[in-house]
């Protein structure tokens, strides 16, 4: 029986990274993945914080070699596309006052993989095999049992297993040591989405911005180039919605980009699809309770709020950071060791109630969302939170942000 003193379950963005910030440290992981890389995904617009991460781990090089489109800023069109407002990317210097940043736009298949070439150069090992099981002694998780390329069954002892399983939640489904597997507020809605060539880009402030089109609540579109040619274009709608037009995913999709919004309509000329037109379902979901005695999730293993401006990989990124230091801290036997597992439970939570909050805001109450986002005092404190920059105390204790909470509280909850 092997034996390592961290395992991580996926090398997707979450694994990868926390393997680096792992190395960074000092600590040699081991990384699970079953899938052979390259591979599609979507969630390619990098907020300001998770392109970040890349100069953090000194890979932003990379980033330029690639030839990764740059991104200002977010765009977003109204109903009868002739309205908008811009959410730009910034960044706090050493003051703490904001000033113009960039980011990148992705093709995941290309950054993903960069990011587990850098790990397994770096030191990191990767294990071709899936995760099957959990081993378990007296209420800790120390390994797993794996299943091999070959079809082989292995045990692996561990003392950190991290998962970074993505939307399989590998331990929320096996480990009994966690909180149950919620739906979430988004769970009725569906991603129809693929990708298109000659996709008007250009605005004002550039021709590399995600672009977002709203129709109405739960019934948006989005354009995000991901290279010189190629826009990855993508619709979410009510899956009640999608279910009764009974088109097959790409003609559904082509139907949406004529007639959603005239803006998208404009911006899309030729409806030719480069990549295969895919769709996914039930995207959000939310598992409380995700750290304990040997084990801690990062990113969508633990939860998912929404496809919106790809916090996901914003999660996965700044997580994988947070998670390495605690995993640190458990291998060391620092006397805070178990005390860390669940301030980055408390901290992790804290930052995704955050985005929720901001997610909620933005479909069910949009003109409220616009007010909040240029309004004098506010509007600094809007971008942090757009940008991902949801872990600071400044931030969880802002005025911009007890705003937003009032447009989503309860009324039973004012009157109490």
């Amino acid at each position: 029986m092997k034996s390592d003193q961290v395992i991580i379950i996926g090398g997707g963005p979450a694994g990868a990274a926390t393997a680096l910030y792992l190395l960074k440290l000092g600590i040699k992981p081991v990384i699970l993945e079953k899938t052979t890389f390259p591979r599609y995904h979507i969630g390619e617009s990098l907020t300001g914080e998770a392109g970040g991460s890349p100069r953090d781990l000194g890979i932003d090089h990379l980033m330029s070699e690639h030839k990764f489109p740059i991104k200002h800023g977010v765009v977003v069109f109204g109903p009868t596309g002739g309205e908008s407002f811009w959410v730009p990317v910034m960044k706090r210097n050493e003051a703490k006052q904001l000033q113009p940043a960039i980011t990148w736009q992705v093709r995941r298949s290309t950054f993903d993989k960069l990011l587990l070439d850098t790990a397994i150069e770096r030191g990191a090992e990767v294990i071709p095999a899936a995760a099957t099981a959990t081993l378990q002694d007296n209420g800790r998780l120390n390994g797993l049992t794996i299943r091999t390329e070959n079809g082989t069954e292995e045990k692996l002892r561990s003392e950190m297993v991290v998962d970074a399983s993505g939307q399989t939640t590998f331990l929320a489904n096996q480990c009994r040591l966690m909180g149950e597997k919620e739906r979430g507020s988004y769970s009725k809605q569906v991603a129809v989405f693929s990708q298109v060539k000659q996709a008007v880009r250009e605005t004002t402030q550039g021709a590399a911005n995600t672009l977002i089109f709203y129709q109405k609540k739960n019934h948006w579109a989005w354009l995000i180039p991901i290279d010189d040619e190629v826009t990855s274009v993508g619709v979410v709608v009510p899956r009640e919605y999608f279910a009764a037009q009974r088109m097959p995913p790409a003609e559904f999709l082509r139907s949406e980009l004529m007639t959603m919004n005239p803006e998208l309509t404009r911006r899309v000329p030729d409806l030719t699809f480069v990549e295969e037109t895919r769709s996914a379902s039930n995207y959000s979901y939310h598992i409380k309770h995700f750290t304990g005695p040997g084990f801690l999730c990062v990113g969508d293993s633990h939860r998912f709020i929404d496809p919106i401006f790809s916090f996901g990989v914003n999660f996965a990124l700044k997580e994988a950071q947070l998670a390495a230091e605690v995993v640190a801290k458990n291998l060391s036997g620092d006397a805070s060791a178990m005390s860390s597992l669940s301030d980055y439970e408390s901290l992790s939570e804290r930052g995704q109630d955050i985005i929720q909050d901001l997610v909620d805001v933005f479909w069910d109450y949009p003109l409220r969302f616009v007010v909040l986002t240029h309004h004098p005092r506010h509007r600094d404190e809007m971008i942090d939170i757009f940008a991902g920059r949801i872990f600071a105390d400044e931030v969880f204790k802002s005025a911009a942000l007890h705003a937003l909470r009032q447009c989503v509280v309860k009324p039973a909850a004012v009157a109490g």
